[in-house]
């Protein structure tokens, strides 16, 4: 009797790690999202949910980052609380807050392909600090480019307006977001040596 036994490739362990990464900073965003504070000058709260996004372009890079956050999209979109205030589904894609959230994908891809100098990722501790604030000052700029112009869309404004309330009013918080990263990414390479 002649048997014959095959392998089986699984799943490589650095892809089962990425994506439950991915799906980690999918779910922290999310929760992120439910630490809101008013802002006296725009109708929108600010939330920690860009915090996220630095996150996920600095610790996973380019490919993963911009999955994570997608994967934080795709959930919300299919009902899950994860956006302000709980929110979720299609609606908060066409409301005032949905350009920020179509561009976090994007503005995660972009800071990890800056702070790892390209698809491959590196220890993000050894990486500069110009680099890493580099990376987020990009990465804000096009979270408030497409914010803007969906505020603009939303709430029926012109694009100056809209980049007064959905861009130069959440300037302060950004700063704060920027430097709680750089503390994450500095406190685990203190740690890790």
């Amino acid at each position: 009797m002649n048997t014959n036994e095959g392998t089986v490739d699984l799943v490589p362990d650095a892809t089962v790690e990425n994506v439950a990464r991915a799906a980690l900073l999918a779910a922290l965003t999310g929760a992120f999202a439910y630490v809101a504070f008013p802002n006296p000058v725009s109708p929108t709260d600010i939330t920690l949910q860009v915090l996220g996004v630095f996150l996920a372009g600095i610790l996973l890079g380019p490919v993963w980052g911009g999955v994570s956050m997608t994967l934080y999209l795709v959930a919300g979109l299919l009902g899950a609380p994860v956006f302000l205030g709980g929110s979720s589904g299609l609606g908060a894609f066409v409301g005032p807050t949905g350009g920020y959230l179509l561009s976090y994908p994007i503005a995660a891809a972009a800071i990890g392909a800056i702070v790892h100098g390209g698809r491959a990722t590196r220890d993000p501790g050894s990486v500069g600090l110009l680099r890493l604030v580099g990376a987020m000052v990009v990465g804000t700029a096009i979270i408030y480019a497409l914010g803007t112009v969906g505020f603009a869309l939303a709430a029926n404004v012109g694009l100056y307006e809209a980049f007064l309330v959905s861009a130069v009013a959440f300037i302060p918080a950004e700063a704060l977001k920027m430097a709680a990263a750089v503390g994450v990414v500095r406190s685990d390479a203190i740690a890790a040596s």
